[in-house]
């Protein structure tokens, strides 16, 4: 990477390789007395200062990135400890020859360039180390080849720390009551880039926002790319851009927090967790599809991410070829990316990505261009085995540190790794909003609204739940027919709407042959064959589902299922 520069190394180790606290003390401020425990010093940090909200970010927010501990250059880890030339000298004294005694002969027989005595040879002591060493290694070996030393390795490294949610990422035929309903069939990952440190007007706008799904069943997965500029309802209440959200809800929450107590771990992972949570309500009430994992990268780590894989390639097409002049990482930065095949390192992707130069598309072609670079990246992992390959993990996993954020855990990003090698280019639909959404202007600001009406996100939602349509959904396809028992006039258009909107096969819609319903009714005229879509509608009826018809002169035809509409559904659809 350019600019890189190692770090002096220290050898003041311990026995296992890793300083005492005494140590990274000393190391700190070598003057100090040992007992002397040292602070760092933040720059900039002013008691008057408060943190800004989102639209001006001007001034000092208080943060700095958590200090990462050092890692020990390859040569200074091999540097023998205090221990071990105790060790050595003990067995050299053994065989050191006496003045009055004539030196050894030499024997021909020589261990890894050394010589081998007899002494040596019949060492105890040096035998069981010998011994112990060879089990050391072996258990190292077996635990690699298990993928249990990857697994320890990467929760070690404390980025995946878990709390996400998804029943069928490791179980395909999980349990139907485990589902909380239409959409969980289907992995969905909010996908977040955001500025950090790199971006000073603003190092919490979360400027890239997409939902990767992901179906485990037919092997499919879809890209979906929300513009910037959208504008959403918070859960506050409050109004915005949908890039602000997750920055205005983690600095409400620091709030709550002393100036002083801002940089605690404890402030920074409330905040985080109020930020990411706020988002991933508004996107999931918005576009009307569950979120289940989230993973956030900023523009540091996402450059370093793509230099550590060696690159990308990516087919650019003519929507997507660009030539911008930038301010990027503190200099000018020109951009010059022409249609065709062409190599990208992680500067020139990160710029790629965050162009919205175009003649007409603006932020709709730089969506496309986030999505284009994305699926190179997977690409790239998958075709060089990246997760195969512990010095990669290793370099990829540091260079993050603070830049990376996620609620997978270990086991749940490696199924996700083992599924996408199991996914082909050609079953990745790419998407975005273009066609639902309009420009407009809300207090002075340039913004996107849906086409139908500011907040109206019933198109959108038809629209998304349809291209992630639930896997169950799509692999049971039972037909379904409406029929509407109330005297309520399009009771069962409406519903029958609402259903399709969420991936169900709607057959007929019709009236009842009688209008006095007032329970709905579901009748599962397979007998639990399709199990998934029976949990689904029992759920959003609010019905338990029977296995005959009320009326004998109701003709099902081919419908696995029938649903009378009572007065209950039209209540629940007025309100």
């Amino acid at each position: 990477m350019e600019n890189f520069k190692h770090k002096s190394r220290h050898q003041n180790t311990s026995i296992d390789g890793f300083m005492t606290q005494r140590q990274a003390s000393t190391q700190l401020n070598p003057n100090a007395p040992k007992s002397t425990h040292v602070r760092h010093a933040q720059s900039g940090q002013r008691p008057d200062l408060v943190v800004p909200k989102v639209g001006t970010f001007k001034g000092v927010d208080g943060f700095s990135p958590a200090a990462q501990p050092e890692m020990l250059h390859p040569a200074a880890r091999h540097k023998p400890t205090e221990f071990s030339l105790s060790f050595e000298n003990k067995i050299r004294e053994s065989q050191r020859p006496k003045f009055d005694q004539p030196e050894p002969k030499r024997s021909k027989w020589r261990l890894f360039g050394r010589k081998k005595s007899a002494h040596t040879l019949s060492s105890p002591k040096k035998r069981r180390f010998k011994l112990k060493l060879a089990a050391g290694f072996g258990i190292f070996l077996l635990l690699i080849g298990s993928g249990i030393g990857l697994r320890a390795f990467l929760t070690g490294r404390g980025i995946f720390k878990g709390g996400g949610n998804s029943a069928i990422l490791n179980n395909q035929n999980v349990d139907p009551t485990q589902l909380k309903g239409e959409g969980d069939g289907r992995v969905n990952i909010m996908v977040l880039g955001k500025g950090g440190a790199e971006q000073a007007d603003g190092p919490d706008l979360t400027d890239t926002i997409i939902i990767a799904s992901i179906d485990p069943i037919s092997k499919e997965a879809a890209l979906l790319s929300i513009p910037r500029d959208f504008w959403v309802k918070s859960p506050s209440g409050y109004q915005s851009k949908i890039n602000e959200v997750y920055a205005n809800a983690k600095y409400a929450a620091l709030d709550n927090y002393s100036y002083e107590d801002r940089d605690s771990n404890e402030a920074k992972k409330t905040s985080e967790k109020a930020g990411i949570d706020a988002l991933e309500t508004t996107l999931s009430g918005a576009m009307g599809v569950p979120i289940h994992y989230y993973a956030m990268i900023d523009f540091a780590g996402f450059k370093k991410a793509i230099d550590t894989v060696g690159g990308l390639t990516i087919n650019v097409t003519e929507d997507m070829a660009v030539r911008e002049s930038m301010w990027i990482n503190g200099a000018n930065y020109t951009l010059n990316v022409k249609a065709g095949q062409q190599n990208f390192d992680g500067m020139k992707a990160l710029a790629f990505s965050r162009s919205r130069y175009t003649s007409t598309r603006g932020d709709f072609a730089r969506a496309e261009r986030q999505r284009a670079v994305i699926l190179a990246l997977k690409d790239k992992i998958l075709s060089t085995g990246t997760l195969a390959n512990p010095l990669k993990i290793n370099q990829l996993i540091s260079d993050f540190g603070d830049q990376v954020s996620t609620d997978f855990s270990v086991n749940e990003i490696l199924r996700v790794y083992d599924l996408a090698k199991e996914i082909p280019a050609d079953k990745v639909v790419s998407v975005g909003l273009d066609e639902l959404v309009e420009s407009d202007q809300i207090n002075s600001l340039s913004v996107q609204i849906p086409k139908a009406g500011l907040f109206n996100f019933e198109d959108i939602q038809n629209y998304v739940r349809n291209v992630m349509r639930d896997a169950f959904l799509k692999k049971e396809n039972a037909q379904i027919t409406v029929l509407n028992g109330t005297e309520a006039i399009g009771m069962a258009t409406k519903t029958s709407k609402e259903l399709k909107s969420f991936g169900y096969n709607i057959l007929n819609v019709d009236d009842a042959p009688t209008k006095n319903y007032a329970n709905t009714i579901l009748v599962d005229l397979r007998s639990g064959a399709n199990k998934y879509t029976q949990n689904y509608l029992e759920k959003r009826l609010n019905v338990k589902a029977v296995t005959s018809l009320p009326d004998q002169s109701i003709i099902p035809g081919q419908a696995d299922f029938v649903i009378i509409l009572g007065s209950d559904e039209a209540s629940r659809i007025q309100n």
